[in-house]
């Protein structure tokens, strides 16, 4: 198993930008394949971005693609995501996932085994 810790949330302007981190604990980090996925209040939880154990592959939503990149330092057990030309419709809590299958889309929660605490986002207009 593995333990996950989301950090670099916080209040942003609409167009600026923002990198969260998320720390996994143990020795297999490399042998997960990473997500991150939002929530906003009273909404479903949606797919963010996710990233293949080595970093090699990537996928983001529409509705992040161009703007949001995610990447990966397996010697730092960390996974990242930069936010960049952030919107108010982004605001979120965010949450950082670890999936252990071998053969996934990385666009479902159920894919995920491990979540993160989540970390807020908040970009105002």
């Amino acid at each position: 198993q593995v333990q996950l810790v989301e950090s670099g949330g916080g209040l942003v302007q609409a167009g600026g930008s923002l990198r969260l981190s998320c720390a996994a604990s143990g020795r297999t980090f490399s042998s997960y394949a990473m997500g991150w996925f939002r929530q906003a209040p009273e909404k479903e939880r949606e797919f963010v971005a996710t990233i293949t154990r080595n970093g090699g592959s990537r996928y983001s939503a529409n509705s992040v693609k161009g703007r949001f990149i995610i990447s990966r330092d397996n010697a730092k057990n960390t996974v990242y995501l930069q936010m960049n030309s952030l919107k108010p419709e982004d605001t979120a809590v965010y949450y950082c996932a670890a999936a252990d299958t071998y053969y996934i889309t990385g666009q479902r929660s159920y894919e995920y085994s491990y979540w993160g605490q989540g970390t807020q986002v908040t970009v105002s207009s």
